[in-house]
C-alpha cells in the first residue's frame, strides 16, 4: 500500500515507505506500511514528541496504529518518544534492553537529555515511563509485516554499542542508517561510541544495502552509497583505524 506522505508533511522513499524529519535536533523517523502492520523506526525525543508522531501517522494512514517499533540506538532523540506508542512490539540491538532497563543508564539519558537543551521535565517524564525493548537482535531478523517483509539488522558497535539498522527491499531499497550515519553535520561520537568499530559497522551496511540503495541517515538529508563510503573513510581517517 501507499499514501500520500507530501500532503502531509512526510518525505516518500519508496512505495510504503517514508521518512519524517523531527524538529529540534533534526532526528529522522522511518515509517514502513505493510497490508497488516506498521513499523516505525525511531520515535522522537520525548513523550510530547512521540505523541505528536502518533497522531501525525494516525492521520496518515487513515487511522491505522503502529505495531511495530525499531530503536536504531539508545539515545534520549531517538527512544524518548517510545511510551506513546502502547501495545507495539519494541525492536533494539542486543544489550539496549539491558541499557535502557538500568536506573544509571535511565538517569545518564535524563541527564544528557537535559544538557542537549530537553525541558527537565519533559526528560524526566520520558524516562519515569522510558520502554526497554522486549525482542533483541544479535544478527539479523526479518519481519513480517502483510505483503512486505523487512529486515532489523545489529550492525554495530559504531555510534553507539548498540546500532541498529533497518533494511526495506522493494524496486528502491531503503536502509535507515540511525546514527551510524550522518548528513546535516559530523558524526557524533559520545561516550558510549566505539570509534575502532564504527568503519567496519559501515562496511557492514554497504554491504548490506548495495550501492543502488537509498540511505536514511540518523540526521540530516537522504543520501547515497558515495556519501556512506566516504564518511566511512573519514571515520576510519578521524579515529586512526583502518
Amino acid at each position: 500500500m501507499d499514501v500520500d506522505w507530501e500532503a502531509y508533511g512526510w518525505e516518500r522513499l519508496a512505495r510504503g515507505v517514508g521518512r519524517l524529519r523531527l524538529p529540534g535536533w533534526d532526528a529522522t523517523v522511518g515509517l514502513v506500511l505493510g497490508e497488516e502492520a506498521l513499523l516505525l523506526y525511531d520515535t522522537g525525543s520525548s513523550l510530547a514528541e512521540g505523541a505528536e508522531l502518533r497522531a501525525r501517522i494516525s492521520a496518515l494512514t487513515d487511522g491505522r496504529r503502529v505495531t511495530h517499533i525499531a530503536l536504531s540506538h539508545p539515545h534520549f532523540d531517538h527512544v524518548f518518544g517510545t511510551a506513546a506508542f502502547a501495545g507495539a512490539e519494541v525492536f533494539g540491538a542486543v544489550g539496549s534492553d539491558d541499557l535502557l532497563a538500568r536506573a544509571r543508564d535511565r538517569e545518564a539519558l535524563r541527564a544528557d537529555a537535559v544538557r542537549h537543551g530537553l525541558d527537565a521535565t519533559a526528560a524526566a517524564e520520558a524516562v519515569d515511563v522510558l520502554v526497554a525493548p522486549r525482542h533483541v537482535v544479535s544478527g539479523e531478523w526479518t519481519l513480517d509485516l502483510g505483503g512486505r517483509q523487512v529486515l532489523l539488522a545489529n550492525l554495530g558497535p559504531g555510534h553507539t554499542g548498540h546500532d541498529l539498522a533497518l533494511f526495506v527491499p522493494g524496486e528502491r531499497e531503503v536502509v535507515f542508517c540511525g546514527d551510524l550515519v550522518e548528513e546535516s553535520g559530523e558524526p557524533q561520537a559520545g561516550p558510549d561510541a566505539i570509534p575502532s568499530r564504527w568503519p567496519d559497522a559501515l562496511d557492514r551496511l554497504l554491504s548490506l544495502g548495495g550501492e543502488d540503495a537509498v540511505y536514511v541517515p540518523g540526521h540530516g538529508a537522504v543520501v547515497d552509497a558515495t556519501f556512506v563510503r566516504t564518511q566511512r573513510e573519514e571515520l576510519a581517517h578521524r579515529f586512526a583505524v583502518s
